[in-house]
């Protein structure tokens, strides 16, 4: 059964902001897409026109998503009458969001108009780094977050600017499709799969993503290519183009773990996925690098241990 989402779409939208989710969401093939606005057409940033725009819904069917693109010149955008009626709108969705029933998304400047609408309040979020200050000045009573690629509170996720956008389609299609999914979208956009680091369920594949730096995302690409290799820090650091002094700090800053952690994860994982196959354990322990049974069990029983 596909889900519908909704695009907001006002006057200078930002075309990454719109077309970015919207072709992630296309691509994962169960998501019924809606562009709806006050106006039937509108000027996005790039000076193209969208047309055809169906008029704002009453109500939304339990279980949309509702998804609020951010806009060039927000401050001015934001600010017309047409704003305004989309503005009240979004304030008529406030309970149903509240129930859960309608998942809220706010992609870059988008939180502005969503937390004008009422719609943050008590919410952690995130914004574009260029309006962050405003949005803690508009809406005093959100839990605004720097330095995040997307935020989730409960039935409320916002993204950073423009192209976080997409690594917040992608979490919404893992969310509701599965892992799988969403790499599968990440791989045919060519982007990266950059997921929260909070959720421990995940895989070491997708965990410890959420994250701009290229040489660190450079380093987690060659280790999970090929997780049972002997790697060194120093070999690593010198394949991603970085001192290993550097990448070692880079990613407990970044991932809040070390190198040799995040490698050990991703042995940890191809073990387990070896004995899931029906391998022997010291089999499966010798194919994701692991010198024996033994080592394997120790590392297991160490993450468990920090893990619970």
């Amino acid at each position: 059964m596909q889900r519908n989402v909704y695009f907001v779409t006002l006057p200078g939208v930002m075309s990454l902001d719109l077309t970015g989710p919207a072709e992630a969401l296309r691509l994962a093939g169960q998501f019924h897409l809606h562009y709806i606005g006050p106006q039937a057409e509108v000027v996005m940033s790039t000076g193209l026109t969208v047309s055809h725009l169906q008029p704002l819904p009453e109500s939304l069917p339990a279980g949309s998503i509702l998804i609020m693109p951010g806009v060039a010149e927000s401050a001015e955008n934001f600010a017309s009458p047409v704003a305004q009626i989309a503005c009240d709108w979004l304030h008529q969705q406030k309970g149903a969001i509240e129930a859960g029933d309608l998942t809220l998304v706010c992609i870059c400047s988008g939180s502005l108009l969503a937390g004008k609408a009422g719609l943050l309040d008590g919410y952690q979020c995130t914004t574009h780094h260029d309006v962050i200050g405003r949005l803690r000045q508009q809406v005093p009573a959100a839990q605004v977050k720097d330095n995040r690629i997307f935020v989730e509170d409960r039935s409320v996720l916002t993204s950073a600017g423009i192209s976080a956008g997409i690594d917040l389609a992608l979490h919404l299609i893992a969310t509701h499709l599965g892992p799988q999914a969403a790499l599968d979208v990440a791989r045919e956009m060519v982007v990266y799969f950059r997921r929260g680091g909070d959720d421990p369920q995940l895989s070491p594949w997708l965990r410890y993503r959420n994250h701009l730096h290229p040489a660190v995302h450079r380093a987690q690409n060659l280790m999970a290519a090929e997780p049972e290799s002997a790697w060194q820090v120093e070999d690593v650091a010198a394949k991603a183009h970085i001192s290993s002094r550097h990448l070692t700090r880079l990613f407990r800053q970044h991932l809040g773990i070390s190198v040799r952690d995040y490698h050990e994860q991703l042995r940890i994982a191809i073990a387990q996925q070896r004995l899931q196959q029906g391998a022997g354990i010291e089999k499966a322990a010798l194919a994701a690098g692991f010198s024996s049974a033994r080592q394997f069990r120790r590392a297991q029983e160490r993450w468990e241990s920090v893990q619970g």
